[in-house]
């Protein structure tokens, strides 16, 4: 099915392969600059939306990713679903590296990231139980298995803020708690494509076995690179198929996920602030 599809790229991930009638599009939002200029071209009868999620030469931290910023310039551009590729660290002896987890739920350990677009005076409960798009989820790990991929169609993502990695102790408090992947970059991104009603998965790459594991070495930016720069052509041999078989978005969860959530009152809203919520109030279906 033919649509438009964002897709955030993790390290790595700087680009897409294949496109054409591409352009690069420079994208002002309420929340200030994306991460990047805004990819955009055609796969087949898709239009792709790419933005590196930590800039062109990967020069933002975790924590410094504008994550309002990039989940709102996708929404603008007209992206119905988004993807987001990310290197994971694997907390299970089965994730092994190299291979593909299709996440399903998420635990969030980030302290310094503001996770909402509703505030100065709009509020809004989301539901976030099952915060990944199942059809989108199927779709993402059908495309990886087509194009070669050892992959787990479902897992427990807990993010940390980082930069660092985190410690052994941690690491095994983590599985403990049924944690499956470990990263730095997740979250607020499914909480806010949520709240933006764009069907989000975090289709993860793993690339080492963090620091719990007994026997193998304990994680090294050398060893994340080594194993990130095989991913990479996974990474775009699956984009390319998903976004030839793109599932219905209005079958997901996330389409009208709004309704009935904002309990402000929009006499009670400041110019302001129904302003700065525009781009998602004005453009629903």
């Amino acid at each position: 099915m033919a649509g438009t599809l964002g897709i955030i790229g993790g390290s790595g991930v700087y680009d897409v392969d294949g496109l054409s009638s591409v352009e690069r599009m420079v994208v002002k939002t309420p929340y200030g600059a994306p991460s990047g200029a805004i990819t955009r071209g055609q796969l087949g009868d898709t239009t792709l939306l790419f933005v590196p999620r930590h800039g062109e030469g990967h020069r933002l931290s975790p924590t410094e990713v504008s994550y309002r910023a990039n989940i709102c310039a996708l929404k603008m551009l007209g992206a119905e679903q988004v993807v987001s590729i990310s290197a994971v660290g694997s907390l299970r002896e089965e994730m092994a590296p190299g291979d593909v987890v299709v996440v399903d739920q998420y635990i969030d350990r980030t302290h310094r990231r503001i996770g909402t677009f509703f505030e100065g005076g709009v509020v809004a409960h989301v539901s976030l139980a099952d915060p990944v798009c199942p059809f989108l989820a199927t779709a993402a790990a059908t495309s990886a298995k087509a194009v070669g991929a050892r992959v787990h169609e479902r897992g427990t993502y807990v993010c940390i803020e980082g930069p660092q990695f985190s410690t052994r102790a941690e690491s095994n408090l983590f599985r403990a708690w049924g944690a499956d992947v470990i990263g730095m970059t997740a979250m607020p991104e499914a909480r806010l494509a949520r709240e933006a009603e764009l069907p989000y998965v975090t289709v993860a790459m793993v690339t080492d076995y963090d620091c719990w594991h007994r026997t193998a070495e304990a994680v090294s930016v050398e060893q994340v690179l080594a194993v990130l720069n095989r991913n990479v052509s996974v990474s775009h041999r699956l984009i390319a198929k998903l976004a030839s078989e793109l599932p219905d978005a209005t079958r997901s969860p996330a389409y009208r996920a709004l309704t009935n959530a904002i309990i402000s009152q929009a006499s009670a809203m400041s110019e302001e602030s129904q302003n700065s919520l525009r781009w998602l109030l004005e453009v629903r279906h």
